[in-house]
């Protein structure tokens, strides 16, 4: 008897006893997994699909049957991993098949040829082959969407910019802690159901309006207009009553999510705090008659309200970020790719890095640090600062950028930044309408290097050129623009370069040219020279690690990775419970969270310091630790910004055994998410 003769032989005994097959593998199958809940209690329809697409393979395609039916089974895996059954569960669910399909084959023909006896087997063994293999890859897909939700749940606790997620619906499915608490109510009150009647009784209760004073509605939140208008919304203010007294001033933006067929799968919504930008416009306004006279008071002010432009544009680039973290958590719900969580890293460095350079741009420096600063790189992040401030209102402008890579300036990375910005605050207000600003970057001759930064606005007139950087002109509306060139053009003087204006040739528009001295050959050098004199590393196998965070979730997010890393990790809650734990065994290092209710993780580093001089010691924090004086910095190796760095921890914590104590203050972690304090 040959293979296919075993084929027509056992589809015509399915064809006719399917029922008493799916029958007794339903009752089968009971027996065997009496532990197991399945929901509907129905074994028997599932089943029963599967050997009906089994006999019309066996009578349509005859030996292709043994090559598709295990594809058919395939979602089959999928479907009892959903059912909660165990792997077990699945390979007797097929056992069980093989056993039914052979006594039901006897009882109707007598007996078994052994070809159809091999048939049944290769079959049954195929298919639940196919199954296991489908459970498998949904068991890792959900592994992997465990850890990625854990990590963003606790990324998007700790921006301080609230996201709302919008269905389709109208319904508001998720909303971050930060918007309970700009909104100043429960979490609940806002999550569960259809903006029109969850969100109307909160913004009644806030007594939310408009800057104007007219009643906020529910129809004016951005994510309800981005559903309506399908496209993004910007910029819309709302002030709400806090609890406790006084407005607070939100902004508000709406970014539609698309799915890949062009379908619209909702809307993130921001909430930005903007209390203290409106406060201090107001305070300019009612100020601008005493310019002249308060000039110091003044370009403290326009520091301000650049900042509060700054603030705009961070949220919308925010939103940007976010929203490709959203459509990689997407990809990978559909299936898992190395790629997507590279990039999903990527992502989450660039939000660190976007809020890093806020805070730092926030500082109020009284002193300037001169280091060797790339100039293209100083152009791309005070871009990428005013970004969502050029793009926003009815006249959006387009930046393009030629940047030469002309090399390093020796200038302050902070200053320099706020220079580009302030000029590109000063282009963007020469251009009524919309419009292109140019960024270019070069060498000028051999000593220096250029940046210019062209426009499309009117040409200047020759005769206002000289006034341009007079901060006593008299022109209306020019004072606080020529303060701002005033200082940045004596900022440049300051670093040996100068700051000159010029209209384009054959053209509208005018260009502002920054010259600054190239910075020296010994400097470049310096870094890698330097860096061939530190000694051989010592590694561990392994290392004793506590990580100390009132954030639970943090902590065992943190310590999961650092286990798998090879590390022994304990966690504490608390100062209290972190010390108990350091009495009863050595670690060789702590993590410590900067912030903590009863004792800050600086307070609990100067503990175990005298406990254990030689251990390893860092804070943690996503906070800016250039507040803390010198003495405190240096009770720890390393301050870790989050989100952290692992490659730069794992270094940190691979250190040799016994790490000489700091003498000036805490040593520097490699990598971006361990900036030296």
């Amino acid at each position: 008897m040959n293979t296919k003769t075993a084929i027509e032989l056992l589809a015509q005994v399915l064809d006719k006893e399917r029922e008493r097959v799916a029958r007794l593998w339903a009752k089968r199958l009971r027996e065997e997994l009496y532990e197991v809940e399945v929901p509907g209690k129905d074994l028997r329809a599932p089943l029963r699909q599967l050997l009906d697409e089994l006999v019309r393979l066996l009578q349509d395609r005859g030996e292709d049957a043994l090559r598709l039916w295990p594809e058919v089974v395939r979602s089959h895996g999928a479907f009892r991993y959903d059912q909660r059954f165990e792997p077990d569960d699945l390979a007797r669910e097929f056992k069980a098949l093989a056993s039914v399909l052979m006594r039901v084959y006897v009882r109707c023909e007598g007996e078994m040829p052994p070809e159809v006896a091999d048939l049944i087997n290769e079959l049954v063994g195929e298919a639940g082959a196919s199954a296991q293999a489908s459970y498998a890859r949904v068991l890792r897909t959900e592994s992997v969407r465990f850890r990625e939700a854990a990590v963003m749940e606790s990324v998007l606790y700790h921006v301080e910019v609230g996201i709302l997620l919008a269905e389709v619906d109208g319904s508001v499915s998720y909303a971050t802690q930060p918007v309970s608490r700009l909104l100043g109510v429960p979490i609940r009150s806002v999550v569960g159901g259809r903006a029109v009647t969850s969100l109307a009784p909160v913004l009644s209760q806030v007594n939310a309006h408009h800057p104007a004073g007219e009643p906020f509605r529910v129809a004016d939140m951005p994510f309800m207009r981005a559903l309506k208008e399908r496209k993004p919304v910007r910029g819309v203010m709302m002030e709400v009553e806090r609890l406790g007294g006084g407005v607070a001033s939100l902004e508000m933006s709406a970014t539609p999510i698309w799915e890949e067929g062009g379908e619209l799968a909702g809307v993130i919504q921001t909430f930005s705090d903007r209390t203290e930008a409106t406060r201090k416009s107001r305070e300019l306004s009612s100020a601008q008659d005493e310019l002249r006279r308060l000039q110091g008071q003044l370009l403290q002010r326009t520091r301000a309200q650049s900042l509060g432009q700054l603030a705009s544009g961070a949220a919308h680039a925010l939103n940007n970020f976010l929203n490709v973290v959203r459509l990689r958590v997407t990809l990978l719900r559909r299936e898992f790719k190395p790629e997507h969580l590279d990039a999903l890293d990527r992502t989450v460095g660039q939000i660190g890095g976007l809020v890093s350079r806020l805070q730092e741009f926030n500082v109020q420096r009284t002193e300037e640090h001169l280091t060797d600063v790339e100039l293209d790189t100083a152009v791309r992040e005070a871009l990428e600062l005013m970004r969502g401030e050029l793009e926003r209102g009815e006249h959006p402008l387009e930046v393009t950028l030629q940047l030469g890579a002309p090399g390093n300036v020796r200038a302050d990375a902070g200053f320099l930044r706020e220079l580009v910005v302030t000029l590109l605050l000063a282009a963007r207000d020469r251009m009524a309408q919309a419009g292109r600003l140019t960024l270019t970057t070069q060498k000028d001759g051999d000593a220096a290097l250029s940046l210019r930064i062209q426009d499309e606005g009117p040409p200047f007139p020759v005769e206002s050129l000289a006034q341009l950087f007079d901060p006593l002109t008299r022109e209306a509306g020019a004072p606080q623009s020529a303060l701002q060139l005033a200082v940045v053009k004596d900022q440049v003087r300051r670093w040996g370069g100068e700051l000159t204006v010029e209209n384009v040739d054959g053209g509208k528009g005018g260009t502002f040219v920054v010259r600054l001295p190239r910075a020296r050959e010994a400097h470049e050098e310096a870094l890698p020279a330097s860096r061939h004199m530190e000694g051989p590393r010592r590694f561990q196998q392994t290392r004793r690690v506590l990580v100390v965070d009132d954030d639970l979730d943090n902590a065992r997010m943190l310590a999961e990775v650092l286990g798998e890393e090879g590390y022994d990790v304990q966690l504490a809650q608390s100062a209290e419970v972190a010390l108990q734990l350091w009495e009863r065994r050595r670690y060789d290092a702590a993590l410590l969270d900067a912030v903590m209710p009863d004792v800050s993780g600086w307070e609990l580093a100067r503990e175990l310091r005298q406990r254990t001089p030689h251990a390893l010691l860092a804070i943690v924090t996503g906070m800016d630790v250039r507040g803390q004086n010198r003495s405190t910095l240096a009770l720890v190796d390393a301050v870790f910004r989050k989100p952290i760095d692992m490659g730069a921890l794992d270094e940190f914590l691979s250190q040799s055994e016994e790490p000489s104590a700091p003498e000036d203050g805490p040593g520097e972690a490699v990598g971006s998410g361990a900036p030296n304090p």
